[in-house]
């Protein structure tokens, strides 16, 4: 196998989905345990997609015609939840409904508690590498 040929799609690790104790308040009637949500990783291009999603052009004021861009961070990291849930399923409508809300997002933040969802954020990050530093990655390779 040549060196390059090691960088093809076909050879590459895929990630695979875990599953997440989100919160302790959903419990499994039959196993009396905490339900497992399902947690995906995405790509960069679809990230970058998000990102755009999430980014507005401002005016600088007093300088006409020049803008700089800003990014929603809470809208994004939102947006990059719920793209990484597989489950449960935050577009089922019936789900939305039981907890009065329209849209996915607006249901992953009302399901979980200020504290959940910040520990819920912080796994979906660590799940798409934005927690990893570039020590840890190189002493992950060496491995």
């Amino acid at each position: 196998m040549t060196t390059l040929s090691m960088f093809m799609a076909e050879n590459v690790l895929q990630e695979e989905n875990i599953k997440h104790v989100a919160s302790k308040r959903f419990i499994n009637p039959e196993t009396k345990k905490p339900m497992e949500w399902e947690i995906k990783a995405i790509d960069s291009q679809r990230d970058e997609e998000l990102r755009k999603a999430c980014t507005k052009r401002l005016e600088i004021p007093g300088r006409k015609g020049q803008f700089t861009k800003e990014t929603d961070f809470d809208k994004y990291t939102g947006m990059l939840a719920v793209e990484c849930t597989v489950f449960p399923n935050l577009n089922d409508a019936s789900l939305q409904n039981s907890y009065g809300v329209m849209g996915a997002d607006a249901l992953l933040k009302k399901m979980l508690l200020p504290g959940e969802y910040a520990a819920y954020l912080e796994k979906i990050q660590e799940i798409n590498g934005f927690n990893q530093s570039f020590e840890d990655k190189v002493e992950e390779a060496k491995n």
